[in-house]
């Protein structure tokens, strides 16, 4: 059986694309069990070891509203830092930010809304209002010398509103590039969006950024369209993608979305290009079989299954 797609270079596409992990903070977020503390810690050092160099590792977000992520302080202490390898976290407010600083962070990312209803039930904020509280948490993170990534939610779909219109996006995305942040990750929430739309998006803001440089991008695979609407955003000179180990999570507050683009499905299409990743996939395949293992089913990525390794899971 083949371990490696057959590599034709296609054109039109970045020689090198950076693989964002965030299976660790937004696959783990959603998942039913709480996966133990120094299981996670052994995943991060198994993602770093096949490897990654950036690894989103956890959230600061209140036990309360995401409890699976409750040992986030705990885990940061048992992570052993790579050099060359990043570790950010998600922050949500200036509580979660100051933890961040006590605890050594140096990167963290910030979680936007496109749409007014999603701001009002993830954040519980206006589309507005939600630029106020973000405000002086991206200016003590750069004041204390972090870098600062914002995500975007529901840039192409919400489950309330409808397509979301990609002028508001684009203003959204403006306003928290202007605050500070480095990179905006394009977010398909519920998966609906579809290559057309994705060119449009990026093509919007690239317009109106100048280019496409400060973007990257963040699909869920709802409707199947993940790899083919990530392979029009590096038509479009994107060169980050988001994606999760073995396809895990999804999104507490929509309950429609399901699992993250899986970094091994990912990989495969991207060496198969001739892009490079500086991934290793085998070890990306037994990171996620062995993580599948202790969430106990097997791993959605189509990848890690066509491999064979997927354990049997016994009820």
């Amino acid at each position: 059986m083949m371990r490696e797609p057959y590599r034709i270079e296609a054109r039109g596409l970045p020689e090198r694309v950076t693989v964002y992990e965030v299976g660790p903070r937004d696959g783990l977020q959603n998942e039913a069990v709480t996966v133990p503390v120094e299981v996670k810690a052994e995943f991060v050092a198994r993602l770093a070891a096949a490897g990654h160099r950036v690894i989103e590792t956890t959230s600061f977000v209140h036990p309360k509203w995401v409890p699976q992520l409750a040992d986030a302080a705990e885990l940061l202490e048992r992570v052993e830092r790579v050099p060359g390898v990043r570790y950010p976290v998600l922050v949500p407010n200036e509580r979660g930010l100051d933890r961040a600083l006590e605890h050594g962070v140096e990167e963290i990312a910030i979680f936007a809304s496109a749409t007014e209803t999603f701001a009002n039930r993830n954040l519980n904020r206006t589309l507005e209002s939600q630029f106020e509280m973000f405000e002086p948490v991206v200016a003590r993170a750069l004041g204390n010398g972090l870098r600062v990534r914002a995500y975007v939610s529901m840039c192409f779909g919400d489950p309330w509103e409808g397509p979301t219109p990609v002028a508001q996006v684009v203003s959204v995305g403006r306003r928290l590039l202007e605050l500070g942040c480095y990179e905006l990750s394009l977010g398909d929430t519920v998966g609906v969006g579809t290559p057309g739309h994705v060119a449009a998006l990026i093509e919007a803001l690239t317009g109106d950024l100048g280019g496409p440089e400060r973007l990257a991008v963040h699909f869920h695979d709802t409707y199947g369209q993940a790899l083919a609407n990530t392979l029009t955003a590096l038509r479009e000179g994107v060169t980050v993608v988001d994606a999760s180990t073995g396809g895990i999570g999804g999104c507490p507050y929509a309950e429609s979305a399901t699992g993250n683009l899986a970094t091994e499905d990912l990989v495969w299409m991207l060496h198969g290009l001739g892009v490079e990743t500086g991934l290793d996939l085998p070890s990306l395949v037994e990171t996620s079989t062995w993580l599948a293992e202790r969430l106990g089913r097997p791993s959605p990525s189509r990848v890690v299954q066509a491999l064979g390794t997927a354990p049997d899971v016994k009820e």
